[in-house]
Formats: structure tokens, sequence, C-alpha cells
């Protein structure tokens, strides 16, 4: 029947499924700092192994401890957070000095922890790391 008005439920229907996508626009937000990481950096210090296993002027993904460290000079080593600061999802991998987020396809340089590619606009949280005895430890009072 052309020209009545929309029936109340085809109306409600409507509303809901606006709200819903708004929902998940807002749940895949840039604006996050930290993404959906509980706790994006250590808590406590984490032993990670060996410090030569980083290469001098390379990086290692530490993945089941969600960090990257980087090594610009032999004995130098910088730390931070494997997890995206869009979504909080763990790099994937890193190639050469690039950390690659397998959720949204972000990238960040791991010497600087800055965004290189979005969705993320963040820089990544910086971990501090020290040699003990030839191992890297990274967390708190490292």
């Amino acid at each position: 029947m052309p020209g009545q008005p929309p029936a109340r439920r085809t109306v409600l229907k409507g509303a809901a499924l606006a709200g819903a996508a708004g929902v998940g626009a807002a749940a895949c937000s840039t604006e996050s700092k930290l993404g959906h990481a509980q706790a994006p950096t250590p808590t406590a210090p984490v032993d990670l192994g060996a410090a030569d296993a980083v290469p001098v002027g390379g990086a290692k993904l530490y993945r089941e401890q969600r960090l990257v460290v980087s090594c610009p000079a032999k004995g130098q080593y910088k730390a931070f957070s494997a997890q995206c600061t869009h979504a909080g999802c763990v790099f994937d991998k890193v190639e050469g000095t690039e950390g690659n987020c397998p959720c949204h396809g972000s990238r960040f340089d791991v010497t600087t922890g800055k965004a290189l590619k979005g969705p993320a606009t963040a820089a990544l949280p910086e971990v501090p790391v020290k040699v003990t005895d030839g191992k890297l430890v990274a967390g708190p009072d490292a």
C-alpha cells in the first residue's frame, strides 16, 4: 500500500541495526592508545634469553612474551610492547626493523616504537630492558 508509513516493527529493526553498526565502528576505533590489550607491557621482569640472539642493527620478536627487542649497536638494546596500539593484536613477524600487526595491517618501527602505517596511530609503549649475565631481562626494574 503506497503512501502508508512503515510499520513500527520495521522502524525498530532499522534503529537496532544502525545502533549495532555504531558499536562495531567504535570497537575498531583508531583513537585507542592501547587497543584491547589488558596489559601491553610486562608487570614483572621477563627473561628473554641470550642477548646475542638479537642481531646488531636488527630486531627480534618475542611473540609469547609480547615484546620486540632491537639492537641499534653492540651491547645496546631497546624493547617495546609487540601489541598493536590499535586493537591489541600481537605482531606476527618483524621484517628488518618493522613490526607487522596481522589483524588490520598496522606497521611499527621497532627501533623507536613509532606507528608507520595505520590504522594504528599511537606509538608502542617502551619497556625497560637490560643485560644480566649475558641474558636480556625486560620489564619493571630492568
